[in-house]
C-alpha cells in the first residue's frame, strides 16, 4: 500500500509538471485532457510490447525511450480521432515502421500525423518531447531509486504511461480539443 501510494504521489507530480512545461510551449491549455478510449488502448494493447522495447533501449537511449511514449500517444489519439475504425483494431506494431523501435518517432510524425521530418511543426513536437523526456529523466534520478530494482522499473512504467498521456493531450489540443464547463 504504501508502495502504491508512492508511485502514485510520483505520477502526479510528473505529470503536473509535464502539463506546465507543455502549457508554457502552447501545446496544451493547462490542463490534461483525456480520453477513456485512448487511455484503455494504452494499457489494453500497446503497453506491454511498448515497455518491452523502452525497457530494452532504456540504458543507452533513456530519453527517446520516454518521448517514444508521447509520440505513440500522439498517432492513437490522432487515429482515434480520424478513423475510429482503424483505431479500434489499432496495436503497437502497426505503427513502428522497417527499424521497429528505433524510427517509431519518424513512422508517427510522417505516416501518422503527416509533417515532413524536417517541418517546423515536427520539429516543434520533438523540441517540447524532448524536453519533457528531460525533465522526466530529472525527476527519476532525483527519486535516487536502487538501479534495476522493483521499485526503478515501476518508476519507469509510470514515467511511460505519463509520456503516452501527455503525447495524447498534445494531440487532442492541436486538433482543437478542450475541456468546457456543461451548464
Amino acid at each position: 500500500m504504501v508502495e502504491e501510494e508512492y508511485l502514485s504521489q510520483y505520477e502526479r507530480r510528473l505529470q503536473d509538471s509535464l502539463v506546465s512545461l507543455c502549457t508554457a510551449y502552447d501545446m496544451m491549455g493547462g490542463v490534461l485532457l483525456e480520453n477513456d478510449d485512448i487511455e484503455c488502448k494504452f494499457t489494453e494493447s500497446m503497453a506491454a510490447p511498448y515497455l518491452t522495447d523502452a525497457v530494452r533501449e532504456y540504458r543507452a537511449y533513456p530519453e527517446a525511450s520516454m518521448a517514444w511514449a508521447a509520440y505513440l500517444g500522439m498517432a492513437v489519439a490522432k487515429i482515434w480521432d480520424v478513423d475510429f475504425p482503424a483505431y479500434q483494431s489499432l496495436e503497437y506494431k502497426d505503427l513502428q515502421g522497417p527499424r521497429g523501435f528505433d524510427d517509431l518517432d519518424e513512422q508517427i510524425v510522417m505516416r501518422v500525423l503527416g509533417y515532413e521530418l524536417d517541418s517546423e511543426p515536427a520539429r516543434r513536437i520533438a523540441d517540447i518531447l524532448s524536453n519533457c523526456a528531460v525533465e522526466a529523466l530529472t525527476m527519476i534520478r532525483h527519486e535516487h531509486i536502487e538501479p534495476q530494482s522493483p521499485r526503478a522499473y515501476y518508476v519507469f512504467a509510470r514515467t511511460v504511461q505519463v509520456m503516452y498521456r501527455i503525447g495524447t493531450s498534445m494531440e487532442l489540443f492541436l486538433l482543437g480539443y478542450k475541456l468546457e464547463r456543461l451548464t
